[in-house]
């Protein structure tokens, strides 16, 4: 059996301010590596709180949270960011695929952050763009694309540097019904594929048909996280993998 990719244990959340609010209330859950994991939830419940614990650009007030072998709590900022370049890709609603810079660009940035060579870089983004399916698309610009090729672009550049874990935010929050189901297979697909490497992903969604691509599905409430019944996804929808 695979090792836990991540593992939380107890965690609870609260904003201070003028009305003090608990967000999220006594969370566990692991994640084992080859899984996909949705968690469910409306609007405002944490659920992007929650990623952002995971991804340590936030610590939780009480609990632990071990990812790929280490406390996050033990981790000061700088290694935190060196932890999430290496080991986390992001896929978020809104894209966030930068203009000035071309289609291979894009995709090539987590390994030039992380030091890989420039031309080494671009090599690997190609490679990538074809994995999503946008070959010869490398010099385009995000202006050229349209909403379901950027969210490809945001997907490459998530996986280029075969992260650990996935962690996807709402990735077809802004796109229509056919662009969303196909960037639902991919990302299952891409999931799919990094797990023969121990690579995990974790979508969060209020999509029923979006979580119905993941293995397992979770619901978040205010008192946790409880298991959902796996839904239903149509056969048009139906990854192929």
């Amino acid at each position: 059996m695979e090792k836990n990719v991540l593992a939380l244990d107890s965690v609870s959340k609260s904003f201070h301010g003028a009305h003090s609010r608990l967000v999220l209330r006594d969370i566990s859950l692991a994640i084992r590596g080859g899984e996909y994991v949705a968690i469910m939830g409306e609007s405002g419940v944490g659920k992007s709180t929650l990623l952002n614990l995971i991804s340590g650009l936030d610590r939780p007030d009480t609990g632990t949270i071990i990812f790929d072998g280490q406390n996050l709590g033990s981790l000061n900022d700088d290694q935190a960011t060196r932890l999430r370049r290496r080991a986390i890709g992001f896929v978020f609603q809104a894209f966030h695929v930068l203009a000035h810079l071309s289609v291979a660009q894009n995709v090539a940035l987590p390994l030039l952050l992380n030091g890989i060579a420039h031309q080494q870089a671009l090599v690997a983004a190609k490679a990538m763009l074809v994995e999503v399916g946008l070959p010869g698309r490398d010099d385009s610009f995000p202006r050229e694309l349209s909403g379901g090729e950027m969210q490809k672009v945001a997907i490459a550049r998530a996986l280029v540097h075969r992260p650990r874990l996935l962690l996807a935010d709402e990735p077809t929050g802004n796109l229509d019904a056919e662009n969303a189901t196909q960037i639902l297979r991919l990302l299952r697909a891409q999931i799919k594929t990094s797990a023969a490497m121990g690579s995990a992903g974790l979508l969060v969604t209020h999509s029923a048909l979006a979580a119905a691509t993941a293995d397992r599905v979770l619901l978040l409430t205010a008192d946790g996280l409880v298991p959902q019944h796996q839904p239903t996804l149509p056969d048009a929808a139906r990854p192929a993998i």
